[in-house]
C-alpha cells in the first residue's frame, strides 16, 4: 500500500488488536485476526482476505502500521483508490476492533465513495454498505 494511516495506536489499542473481531452476524462485514505483528482484514462472507497490515512499535511508546498490502484481483475486491484503502483500513480497526465512533475516517470514506461513484448516497448507507453496520 502506497498510503498507510499515520495514526499512533497506543500500547493499550495494540493488545486490543492483537485480540482480533469476528463478525457477529451478516450484517457484519469484517473478521479481523493477527498473528505476530500482522492484522489481517478479511471479508465476513466469503472469508476473502483483503488487507494485511504489519504494525512495528514507535520510539517513545504505541504502535503504527509500518507497511500494508490490499487485495488487487476485482474478483475478490473492488478497490483501486489508494487513499481509500488507507482510511478503509485504519476505519475498520478503529470502529470494528476498538468501538471508536471515528467520526472523521467516516466522513472521509463518504466523501471518496461519493467521488467515486458520482453519487450522492446517504452517509448511513454508504457507511453501512463499505463496514456492514449501521453508523454510530
Amino acid at each position: 500500500m502506497p498510503e498507510l494511516p499515520q495514526r499512533i495506536w497506543s500500547d493499550e489499542d495494540w493488545k486490543r488488536i492483537q485480540l482480533g473481531y469476528a463478525s457477529r452476524d451478516m450484517d457484519e462485514k469484517w473478521n479481523v485476526f493477527t498473528e505476530g505483528e500482522v492484522v489481517f482484514l478479511h471479508r465476513s462472507w466469503t472469508g476473502n482476505g483483503t488487507f494485511a497490515a504489519t504494525f512495528a512499535p514507535v520510539d517513545g511508546g504505541g504502535w503504527r502500521i509500518a507497511s500494508g498490502v490490499v487485495e488487487r484481483d476485482a474478483e475478490r475486491y473492488r478497490g483501486t483508490d489508494d487513499a481509500y484503502d488507507c482510511v478503509m483500513l485504519e476505519l475498520v480497526i478503529s470502529v470494528m476492533v476498538l468501538g471508536e465512533s471515528a467520526v472523521d475516517l467516516r466522513t472521509q470514506l463518504v466523501e471518496l465513495m461519493r467521488r467515486e461513484s458520482g453519487s450522492d448516497a446517504p452517509a448511513g448507507l454508504i457507511q453501512h454498505s463499505a463496514l456492514g453496520m449501521r453508523s454510530k
